[in-house]
């Protein structure tokens, strides 16, 4: 993300023809200029992606409270942030697609990643109720909870560990970021206009 890879951001916003915005997502005041930026360039806004996110391995009784705070201010704060500030714009509009990215985890939990479940578990219950909340002005929100994807996020891991999880998905290989990243772009599509609180999870059967 621009945060850690501003460099590359701005390189893929002039490929795309777009514009890279920096913001803190657990900041509010960085958040509402951000989209106010995005409306001042395009004057309209049609879909939200939120996926920033930070994890923290380890047992949660060595996890300080600093630790945990940092890591749901970014996980679970920067998407009620993110949403609260395009909702005006879209209500009015009377469309918009927001789209959630939550993790396997959220679905079923992980030994040593206990926050991170939590937070993830949090964005898959928000996507559901913001769904219903948000349906009558024909708006959708919904969720894509990836398995294990090949990126830095996952680079702490051991080369025995990223085999082991390998070794226990059906298909038998660590999903490429494409595989997320098609997910997303179909739920940003016409073709998911009829989908809303759903979860879509690209995770090569690990999780069912």
């Amino acid at each position: 993300g621009y945060h850690t890879r501003r460099k590359e951001a701005l390189a893929l916003a002039e490929e795309l023809g777009g514009i890279a915005v920096g913001a803190d997502v657990v900041e509010q005041d960085q958040v509402e200029a951000m989209v106010e930026e995005v409306l001042r360039h395009f004057s309209q806004l049609d879909v939200l992606v939120c996926s920033a996110g930070v994890a923290w391995q380890g047992l949660l009784t060595d996890m300080t409270l600093e630790e945990w705070r940092r890591l749901m201010s970014t996980d679970l704060d920067g998407v009620f942030l993110c949403c609260k500030a395009v909702l005006p714009h879209f209500i009015h509009r009377k469309r918009g697609k927001i789209i959630t990215v939550s993790s396997m985890w959220g679905q079923v939990g992980a030994s040593c990643e206990v926050a991170y479940s939590a937070a993830k578990a949090g964005v898959i219950g928000f996507t559901k109720a913001l769904a219903q909340e948000v349906a009558p002005s024909n708006i959708t929100v919904n969720c894509v909870a990836p398995g294990l994807i090949d990126t830095e996020m996952n680079g702490h891991l051991s080369r025995e560990a990223l085999e082991a999880l390998t070794d226990q998905t059906p298909l038998g290989r660590m999903g490429r970021p494409e595989d997320a990243a098609a997910s997303i772009l179909f739920l940003a599509s016409e073709g998911a206009d009829f989908l809303t609180g759903q979860v879509l999870a690209p995770n090569g059967g690990m999780v069912l």
